[in-house]
């Protein structure tokens, strides 16, 4: 019986090598299409318009760049073109060692970090709870989760303001985080990927030996993780750039976020005596999201697909 096998299994791994070798196909990629003119135009268009847009929206921040990077004393009788007349580094050091900005950044750090650390988790163990887990009500509390998407944030600062104020809370890091961990865009995105993991996956982690918390930190977080790392991203983005309701709770200038911070900044550079080292600073705050998307721009793509249903 064993001999069988054997020559079976030698004889499949032999199969293929004995089909006769059809004609080879072209490469995809290396193979030139030809376009209709109408197709054609239409293409060189696109390109166009989309070099464009490319350009509006990368043009002013290259005109800061050089603006950062040009002495201010030259900055009081020469603000435009995007090349500077001379180079200088000291408005850029000036952000780590003038004032309180290295603060501001410390801030924004923490609590972008914390708040896309345990809102990821959250909505990950809610979406698995409201995909995978039968219990009482799960569909009216779902529905009043997704209800959250419908009511603006702005209007929820003043009870918000009130409970805090009653807790004894501003002008804390509980107060900035906690706001933002209730996310109900991102309970819909884990629920939609998780209800689409298919049942069997988690019978056959259960015949394994698998308990229901062994299966959603073994099984499920790892089959999320593209959506995880896209609700991520788009949890510290939106957390960095927050500037309401920071500059509602943090009344105390050491804490204040980089946003905050670099808007009460504007008054005092409004003469342009010093508008490079505003600039700096503006280019340093940009800089943490433009390094998360350049290094994680494959997964948020990949997540985005995947939560939609795309394989």
């Amino acid at each position: 019986m064993a001999l069988l096998t054997s020559t079976t299994d030698a004889a499949t791994a032999a199969a293929p090598s004995a089909t006769p070798a059809g004609p080879r196909r072209r490469n995809p990629r290396f193979t030139v299409a030809r376009l209709s003119p109408r197709r054609a135009s239409a293409s060189v268009i696109y390109h166009v318009l989309m070099i464009i847009a490319s350009l509006v929206w990368l043009i002013p921040a290259l005109w800061m760049v050089s603006l950062a990077l040009t002495p201010n004393g030259m900055l009081a009788s020469q603000t435009s073109g995007l090349v500077p007349p001379a180079i200088t580094f000291d408005n850029f050091v000036g952000v780590f060692t003038v004032g309180l900005t290295p603060r501001w950044f410390l801030n924004s750090i923490i609590v972008s970090v914390v708040t896309t650390v345990l809102t990821v988790f959250l909505c990950a163990m809610a979406g698995y709870a409201f995909a995978k887990i039968d219990f009482p009500g799960k569909l009216i509390i779902y529905a009043s989760v997704l209800a959250g998407l419908m009511i603006p944030k702005e209007a929820m600062f003043i009870p918000l303001f009130t409970m805090f104020a009653d807790l004894d809370l501003h002008n804390s890091y509980e107060a900035l985080i906690l706001p933002r961990i209730a996310a109900p865009l991102g309970v819909f995105l884990m629920t939609q990927f998780f209800s689409k993991v298919p049942h069997e996956v988690e019978e056959a982690a259960r015949i394994d030996g698998a308990g229901p918390w062994r299966n959603f930190f073994s099984i499920m977080l790892p089959l999320a993780r593209p959506s995880m790392i896209a609700l991520g991203i788009f949890t510290f983005v939106q957390t960095w750039n927050d500037y309401l309701w920071p500059l509602v709770s943090a009344t105390q200038r050491e804490m204040f976020t980089i946003t905050t911070g670099l808007a009460s900044l504007q008054g005092n550079f409004a003469q342009a005596t010093e508008l490079g080292s505003l600039m700096a600073r503006g280019v340093m705050g940009s800089l943490p999201l433009l390094i998360i998307f350049v290094l994680f721009q494959k997964h948020l793509i990949r997540g985005i697909a995947l939560t939609s249903g795309d394989k």
